[in-house]
């Protein structure tokens, strides 16, 4: 059981970890962008922007699911699996990447909110 300050603390710091940046996307990125394959992983690869939401996104994925118990993991988990298909979707389009980002990353602030206001605990 971790204390809801320590669980927004560590929330901070990582939110600050993941908003400082590199020279380019590919320096940062969490996917691997030398592997990148799908019209969408290279476009995400060769935007900074882009690059920096999908660093912050992973962040918080992560966060997530390191704070939550097992059922509730899979669930997170299996949305990401959806939300990965649904960004891929988008392709080349930039803008439909930039609100697939805004989307998840929004949807993941709410579940780390949710667990510093309710826990886990």
């Amino acid at each position: 059981m971790m204390p809801r300050r320590a669980i927004l603390t560590m929330v901070t710091a990582i939110a600050l970890a993941s908003a400082s940046g590199a020279a380019w996307a590919g320096d940062y990125a969490p996917l691997n962008c030398h592997k990148a394959s799908s019209p969408a992983e290279k476009t995400i690869c060769s935007s900074y922007p882009l690059g920096q939401s999908e660093a912050r996104m992973a962040t918080l994925f992560s966060v997530a699911t390191s704070l939550v118990a097992m059922g509730q993991r899979g669930d997170i988990q299996d949305a990401q699996r959806n939300w990965l298909a649904s960004r891929d979707a988008c392709g080349k389009d930039i803008g439909c990447l930039d609100a697939a980002y805004q989307r998840r990353i929004g949807a993941l602030n709410n579940v780390i909110a949710n667990i510093a206001s309710h826990g886990p605990y």
